[in-house]
């Protein structure tokens, strides 16, 4: 592939935000679902968890599957189920009706977060893979920006069924969208057998080469910190900039992504961006732990933290030059994701609760610590082999 088609890489973005809305829907509108649910108790926070808790048994057997069944069918699959799904989930089911569509709509999920960056590293110029993926790593970040700015207004204006309707309507568009435009991925290899022992082998394979697992072993600590930063820290910063600064802070991580990340991505190998962005992330932990909730130390570390999150994508291609192993490691990326997202908010939450302030930024400096001597250890196993 000599050319990048700029606008086909923009619609698989455009499917992975309505992937990252299928978990940030019922994020945006939790403290809503009570007065849905009413005798629910603890039970509604399976409403959000369990997208993510099938992720973690899931992730390596949804790049097994993806590569079997081919990868833009398994996109396309993927988006029409989520659209079917969210148009279920509009009518405010009975609660277990509820929890048993968010178990399907995880696997949709999935299949779009292994799909679609595989697909993007296929479709694009060498020269184009580390911009194009830096992009599709900010899908999060916006999709909940949008769901905060856009979102909210249209469940305060027409309830919380308009906001499942029209995310129902946004994945059904790019199914057409992407069914009209997406060509079949060419590949050399036969499809992978699906059985229980040849996922198992799978997992075994993965985390075992340290081309493959490289990116999602970082990933693990990136997410351990970003979303459990995001939600324990907000207390410890004065109530006068609390509101600027955690609403800047993932469109800081996203600017520094797609502009400093993007530069470095153009002369450096992406680990060695992601172990920058460790490096950073560590000493402004380092800044918060001496100032604690520092409006600027916040800001840069979401810049920093904006580095680990592109070039991670960035990595896989890099790392892994087939399109069956990059599907495996875009599967293992969303495992340790969902991993890291369901235990880091938790485990956080109960260190600076024991041990005040202080035991946010030390468990998050060592997790950012851990993140980069994994990364230095396995780029070593790879210069061995």
């Amino acid at each position: 592939m000599q050319t990048t088609s700029w606008g086909l890489v923009l619609a698989l973005w455009g499917a992975g935000l309505g992937a990252a809305a299928q978990y940030g829907k019922f994020s945006a509108i939790f403290d809503q679902l009570p007065g849905v649910y009413p005798d629910a108790g603890a039970a509604l926070g399976f409403i959000v968890s369990i997208v993510g808790l099938l992720g973690i048994f899931f992730g390596v057997a949804a790049g097994l599957m993806v590569a079997r069944i081919r990868y833009r069918r398994a996109l396309l699959w993927a988006l029409w189920i989520g659209a079917a799904i969210s148009l279920f989930q509009a009518f405010l089911p009975p609660l277990p009706w509820m929890l048993a569509s968010r178990a399907l709509e995880g696997l949709s999920h999935l299949a779009v977060v292994v799909a679609a960056p595989t697909l993007i590293a296929q479709i694009c110029a060498p020269k184009d893979r580390g911009l194009a993926l830096t992009l599709w790593g900010t899908f999060f970040g916006v999709a909940f920006t949008i769901l905060a700015w856009g979102g909210l207004p249209l469940v305060a204006w027409k309830g919380i069924p308009a906001l499942l309707t029209a995310h129902a309507i946004y994945m059904a568009a790019f199914a057409l969208l992407l069914g009209a435009r997406l060509k079949a991925l060419t590949v050399d290899q036969p499809a992978p057998p699906l059985s229980l022992s040849k996922i198992l082998r799978d997992h075994v394979e993965i985390y075992r080469s340290p081309w493959i697992s490289a990116p999602a072993i970082g990933w693990l600590f990136y997410t351990f910190c970003f979303v459990s930063i995001l939600t324990v820290l907000p207390a410890y910063i004065a109530e006068e900039s609390r509101a600027f600064v955690m609403g800047a802070m993932p469109l800081v991580s996203i600017a520094s992504s797609m502009t400093l990340g993007v530069a470095l991505l153009r002369h450096v190998p992406a680990i060695t961006v992601i172990l920058t962005g460790f490096v950073g992330s560590c000493l402004s932990m380092g800044w918060l732990w001496l100032d604690p909730g520092a409006p600027m130390a916040c800001l840069a570390l979401a810049g920093t933290m904006g580095l680990i999150q592109g070039a991670s994508f960035a990595a896989v291609p890099q790392l892994n030059h087939s399109p069956e192993t990059q599907a495996q490691a875009n599967g293992a990326v969303a495992q340790m994701g969902n991993v890291g997202n369901t235990l880091g908010t938790p485990v956080m939450a109960i260190t600076a609760g024991s041990l005040g302030y202080a035991g946010l930024p030390v468990l998050a400096g060592c997790a950012f610590v851990l993140g980069g001597c994994a990364h230095v250890v396995l780029a070593r196993r790879r210069r061995r082999a």
